[in-house]
């Protein structure tokens, strides 16, 4: 009688324990929208508007996701908000050639067309803050490093912003 209610006390607990483990257990955090941000006129204010994201795909890996969806958060951001919203943007043309997670760190090759900002440091700052801002709202992306044309440079040709390390939101 004794090992029957033992045996039975066991089952009970190897059970509460797998179904502890189900409901407790870490999961990936999969959302169904992205937060962009976008830098105001006034140079530090941010911006936001949300855009769809689509699940994962059947047999589509958690990295090849990770890679889609910052893609598509460095297209949106590169894009900028609605024409009617005003906020510092990109100089027109550039375009997101191809975006690389590596660990903590998005790498985003952008166009030379970049290159064509004309407001200075405070342009530089405003297009690049948006763009970090986004990435870096998805995890596990803290640090996002700019190249142009597949090359890491110093900073564009106004040599106001450095790009030759990784962007963080701290450096705003």
């Amino acid at each position: 009688m004794k090992a029957s209610r033992l045996l039975l006390l066991l089952v009970v607990l190897v059970v509460v324990a797998g179904a502890a483990w189900w409901f407790l257990r870490p999961r990936p955090v999969v959302s169904d929208h992205l937060t962009v941000y976008y830098t105001k006129l006034d140079g530090n204010s941010l911006g936001t508007w949300t855009v769809s994201l689509r699940p994962p795909q059947p047999g589509e890996s958690a990295a090849e996701h990770l890679h889609n969806v910052a893609l598509y958060a460095a297209v949106q951001s590169i894009a900028g908000p609605p024409s009617e919203v005003s906020a510092i943007r990109f100089p027109p043309g550039t375009h997101v050639l191809n975006v690389l997670v590596n660990g903590s760190t998005a790498t985003v090759d952008l166009s030379k067309d970049v290159a064509a900002s004309a407001g200075g440091s405070f342009a530089e700052n405003g297009e690049f803050k948006g763009l970090v801002y986004t990435l870096t709202g998805i995890s596990p992306i803290n640090a996002v490093q700019i190249t142009i044309e597949g090359r890491k440079v110093e900073t564009l040709p106004g040599g106001h912003l450095e790009l030759d390390t990784p962007l963080h939101r701290s450096d705003w």
